[in-house]
């Protein structure tokens, strides 16, 4: 097996992609976003505001205007994790910057038989397969261009969006429930 790349090896996909990106989330969490203070201020009680200048947001939008589009399917837990949980509330802005984010419970996820990692695809054409570690750490990333391997992340990536719901409908319930 060829040595994993950095993911910043692959940045320039987020901005060359001519029609989709699609990202499937399957951790329970990030050690990213752990470390982040908003994440500290969410378990403190705090809501995330939406960050539209942030650079993801602005490529999110930029990428709009051409006419392409961001899409992720996060799987969750029941009960979601505080990572999920997190990742649901920080998903506002996201959407309001042109990304369509959908949820999707694990138990779903399994009986569709979706990938149990995290990754990208890009324009149907380009399978990048994260690498994360056990403290929920990406650690490195393959580039995968073989027909067949992107074939089948195609297919998860039309069963997930087809069976999750979207981020906005499910936060609403998990919001109330806590």
């Amino acid at each position: 097996m060829p040595p994993l790349l950095p993911f910043e090896e692959i940045a320039q996909y987020f901005a060359e992609f001519q029609h989709t990106a699609f990202r499937l989330e399957t951790r329970r969490g990030y050690a990213t976003d752990r470390a982040g203070t908003r994440f500290q201020a969410f378990m403190n009680g705090t809501d995330p505001v939406p960050q539209p200048g942030h650079p993801w947001n602005v490529n999110v939008r930029a990428k709009a205007e051409q006419g392409a589009r961001f899409c992720r399917v996060r799987i969750v837990d029941d009960p979601p994790t505080d990572g999920q949980r997190f990742l649901m509330a920080t998903a506002a802005g996201n959407v309001e910057a042109g990304e369509d984010i959908r949820v999707l419970p694990r138990v779903e996820a399994v009986q569709l038989g979706l990938p149990d990692f995290d990754l990208w695809l890009f324009d149907s054409r380009v399978l990048v397969r994260m690498h994360i570690d056990d403290t929920d750490t990406t650690i490195g990333v393959d580039l995968i261009e073989d027909a067949g391997e992107v074939l089948a992340a195609c297919r998860a990536r039309d069963a997930a969006l087809a069976a999750a719901r979207p981020s906005a409908e499910v936060w609403a319930r998990v919001r109330s429930a806590v």
